[in-house]
């Protein structure tokens, strides 16, 4: 808050004239200064006799001089400027207060519509630098396999160069145990820190759901900062806030890995029907997978082309054995059957809420960019964004595993396939993320050595 001027205060229209009127009744002879000895204010006849400070909040911001008058002018001002600095900190208090309660209205807002950890973790530390003084922040979470806080997410330096604590290890360690905030002004001087400190002043509070600690907020200054316990009271309640939520997204997290488990499993199982497409389920999502990030999708999409991968052949679950099973070229009857596993798969998760998504990827995984392929007949950007990409990984997967009728591709022979088809069976787009992707990339890398390799011996 900026110091009270002098100058602007025996100026404003609502106090000058109270001055000169007072100064006019006690016959008062007063020069005032300010605390420069700039002139501000004199009468005619004024001379210097007795200097009687004015001050506020301990600080001196002028002076009066002049006759035994001069002390009651000097006494006004004080109790006017006591007043304003009165007024300016009320305001002061005040407008922090409305932050705080906006940014916990808005923190509020945004973690209970989260439902990732580390998404949550990373808007608790937006909104700390938003209203403390900081300038590292490190959220970590405990991590239930090995036992220890591991960090999620970070701004700035790292506060003591570890990315994982141990309970009663440390400043972080301790909070863990005890399970009680702490502020620590001078963290070089305090034994925990260990000499690995790389702050000086530093709040850590521990992130609290239903009486247990699943993780720790540590928060530091590089340069000294007298944290108070306003400071720790709003930071407790921001990891109070973030711990509520991190422990509903935990759950929901449990719930999306055991449904997810449940989705494979029923994939596998249908896949088991058929010895000869063994974890061809798993390659299509993974290979999915690695086109999507390629291309950038969003998470939304991503999930979608997820559960589309895994599910894209469920419906082959309608398909006789006779048929599906049949070690010979299939006749035209039989892959009409065959080309009805689309259909059958979308007839089986459209009455599950949670598989609806993936309709577009289990029905369109057949159809052909350029509109001869099946149920539909779609063409172009008519076919799901998931669905075409998940034609690209399940074309790949297919030639290169062998058949009872026939012999696999070799991995160029299938590049060669899925180049000479890009624009007509396939979105041209996608088979570039194709070869683009991770995947393909660590191939490309493996042939290239075996090559060198080759050619040196």
């Amino acid at each position: 808050m900026p110091p009270i001027n002098i100058a602007k205060l025996i100026k404003r229209r609502d106090f000058a004239p109270v001055l000169n009127r007072l100064v006019a009744a006690l016959g008062a002879s007063v020069i005032i200064e300010d605390h420069h000895g700039k002139l501000l204010l004199s009468t005619a006849d004024a001379v210097r006799q007795t200097g009687y400070p004015v001050s506020v909040a301990g600080e001196i911001i002028g002076w009066v001089n002049g006759n035994e008058q001069a002390g009651a002018i000097a006494a006004l001002l004080c109790h006017q400027a006591e007043s304003e600095f009165e007024k300016r900190t009320l305001a002061a208090e005040t407008l922090n207060k409305y932050k705080e309660i906006t940014l916990l209205y808005e923190m509020v807002e945004q973690v209970t519509c989260c439902l990732d950890t580390k998404e949550i973790a990373r808007l608790v530390i937006e909104q700390a630098k938003r209203v403390l003084e900081l300038s590292s922040v490190a959220v970590l979470l405990l991590d239930k396999e090995s036992g220890l806080m591991e960090l999620v997410a970070t701004h700035g330096q790292e506060l003591d160069g570890t990315r994982s604590i141990r309970p009663g290890v440390g400043i972080a360690g301790s909070v863990w145990s005890s399970g009680r905030a702490e502020i620590v002004n001078d963290v070089p001087a305090d034994p925990r820190a260990a000499g690995s400190a790389r702050v000086s002043s530093l709040m850590c509070a521990p992130l609290k759901a239903k009486d247990q600690v699943v993780g720790v907020i540590k928060l530091g200054s590089a340069q000294p900062v007298n944290y108070s316990a306003d400071d720790l009271k709003l930071f407790t309640t921001l990891a109070s806030l973030a711990a509520v939520a991190i422990e509903n997204a935990s759950l929901y997290e449990q719930l999306q890995e055991a449904f997810y488990t449940t989705v494979y499993t029923l994939a596998e199982t249908i896949e088991k029907r058929d010895p000869y497409t063994g974890n061809h389920t798993k390659r299509v999502m993974e290979y999915s997978l690695a086109i999507g990030r390629t291309m950038g999708l969003d998470q939304e999409t991503m999930t979608r082309l997820q559960l589309g991968a895994v599910l894209h052949d469920v419906g082959k679950i309608g398909v006789r054995d006779a048929v599906l099973l049949k070690e010979s070229a299939l006749t035209d009857e039989e892959f009409e059957q065959i080309k009805r596993h689309a259909v059958y798969g979308e007839e089986m998760i459209s009455g599950i809420s949670r598989l609806r998504t993936a309709i577009p990827g289990v029905r369109q995984h057949h159809e052909k960019f350029d509109g001869r392929g099946y149920p539909d007949g779609l063409s172009g950007e008519q076919i799901d964004i998931t669905a075409r990409v998940i034609s690209v990984a399940d074309s790949y997967d297919a030639m290169t595993t062998d058949r009872p009728y026939r012999k696999g591709l070799t991995i160029d022979e299938a590049f060669a396939e899925l180049r000479k088809h890009a624009g007509t069976q396939f979105d041209a787009t996608v088979v570039d993320a194709f070869f683009a992707s991770d995947v393909m990339e660590a191939y490309f890398i493996a042939n290239s050595r075996k090559k060198i390799l080759d050619t040196i011996d």
